[in-house]
């Protein structure tokens, strides 16, 4: 049968050669999607970031709301904003509420997609709170610091986004 397809017996399989070049061109092709899958991730966790922040932001506002409306008790010398992040997704008594049901602004806090923890074991031991740089209301937009409540929150990376602009001023 191989006589007949023109195949010889010393001829049967790749020579090393052949073989050389296909693994060289695999590793060139490998060398090039390396970038374009650290992209990819980069890209990803970027958008962990931004649905992180949105949710945040969005129950420190509607903790606010909650407060303006008489829902949650504020002392006169508070600015309405949490004191802590932990009322967002821990809740508050509803004063309004007969029965004094507790309001949830969050079910959960998110981490910080981009806070970058080293560990042995793989556990991830700081908790979701600590992952995220604070902003009092008192404290000036371009240098945000921690005070009495929590006005806005930011990423505590030093990292810059595909966008040009550092994760901390998102």
């Amino acid at each position: 049968m191989q006589h007949l397809l023109g195949i010889s017996e010393k001829h049967r399989g790749f020579t090393l050669i052949e073989l050389m070049i296909v693994v060289a061109i695999m590793a060139i092709l490998a060398t090039a999607a390396m970038p374009l899958r650290e992209l990819m991730v980069k890209r990803e966790k970027e958008q962990e970031l931004r649905v992180a922040l949105r949710q945040i932001r969005s129950a420190i506002d509607a903790y606010k709301q909650a407060v303006d409306e008489g829902r949650v008790t504020k002392k006169a010398d508070e600015s309405g904003y949490p004191p802590r992040l932990e009322e967002l997704f821990m809740g508050v008594p509803d004063v309004k509420s007969p029965d004094k049901k507790i309001i949830y602004f969050l079910r959960r806090l998110p981490r910080d997609p981009m806070f970058i923890e080293l560990d042995v074991v793989g556990i991830t031991a700081t908790p979701a709170v600590d992952t995220w740089g604070r902003r009092s209301y008192e404290s000036p937009w371009d240098s945000p610091k921690e005070g009495d409540d929590v006005f806005d929150v930011h990423s505590r990376s030093e990292g810059i986004g595909l966008n040009g602009i550092p994760y901390r001023d998102w």
